[in-house]
């Protein structure tokens, strides 16, 4: 068996340094030094200790990776020459600035489908932007640096589910019994509602529900024997495009493997199902409800 191929990649930043010989005058290569040496100082006073040798030297790897990060985003090409001439014509607190905006705007999506007050809460935004930033742009200048793809990584993964969100956030504005605006949201349970309700036809919105709603819908798809598809339709017709993929998804996942909409029209008492919509919809359902 082959050993494994392992290519190095060291920070974009310190490529580009590697060829200042190449393509730079003296000047240039003090401004560039001088730069890298101010940024790493505002780095240090507000991500690390300033006061000790050891949050100086954590400061210049963030440096290096928040201007590698910056870099990888506004040069096109492989060349490392190309990122060199941005880092003398542009200067290297842009490309920081360029980098930093990246993890920021990354910071703002959200991680997960389960939305709480925290998560829009100032203190916990910064906490989380600076913990993203030392994960992202901590670079060795000796070592293999990944940081910018684990941030198109991440990037992918958490605008899929701010598409889920605003989905939900949607589903919910357009609930039956008028918007609901309560801060925690559970997007993948009023999804689930909304699609499950929606079998029942006529289009009607359904974000949250309780016991005896649910009990309602459950005796009306039992007399009626509605065509699941059509009710699908007919949620699917009001809902804006940009949410529609989403809802799409979610209907083709739960036309196969949905317990509920499988056990629906058998004779599983209302105690089963409501057991069971209660994995799909989590904390969508309203206990107060009797």
């Amino acid at each position: 068996m082959l050993p494994a191929i392992v290519i190095e990649k060291l920070p974009r930043l310190v490529r580009a340094i590697k060829l200042m010989s190449l393509d730079a005058t003296p000047d240039e290569a003090a401004v560039l030094a001088d730069e890298l040496s101010g940024i790493t100082a505002m780095v240090a006073e507000k991500f690390t200790n300033d006061r000790t040798a050891e949050g100086i030297q954590r400061a210049q790897l963030l440096t290096i990776g928040g201007v590698s990060l910056g870099l990888e985003h506004l040069v096109d090409s492989d060349d490392d020459l190309d990122a060199l001439d941005i880092l003398i014509e542009e200067g290297a607190e842009l490309v920081f600035q360029q980098g930093f905006r990246l993890v920021k705007e990354l910071s703002a999506l959200p991680e997960d489908t389960l939305v709480g007050e925290y998560d829009v809460d100032p203190v916990y935004s910064q906490r989380r932007l600076k913990e993203l930033f030392i994960d992202l742009c901590t670079a060795d200048p000796g070592e293999t640096w990944s940081g910018y793809e684990r941030y198109l990584g991440q990037l992918k993964q958490r605008q899929g589910v701010q598409a889920i969100v605003r989905a939900a956030q949607w589903l919910r504005r357009h609930h039956y019994e008028g918007p609901i605006n309560d801060p925690d949201l559970n997007a993948e349970g009023v999804i689930a509602l909304a699609i499950i309700f929606a079998v029942e036809g006529g289009g009607r919105v359904t974000a949250r529900t309780g016991q005896k709603e649910f009990e309602r819908f459950v005796k009306s798809v039992r007399k009626n024997d509605p065509d699941f598809e059509a009710g699908w339709a007919s949620l699917m017709a009001q809902v804006p495009s940009a949410h529609q993929p989403v809802i799409a998804d979610r209907i083709a996942t739960y036309r196969e493997h949905c317990t509920v909409l499988q056990h629906l029209k058998t004779k599983a008492t209302m105690k089963q199902l409501f057991t069971e919509l209660e994995n799909y919809a989590g904390s969508e359902l309203d206990p107060d409800l009797p």
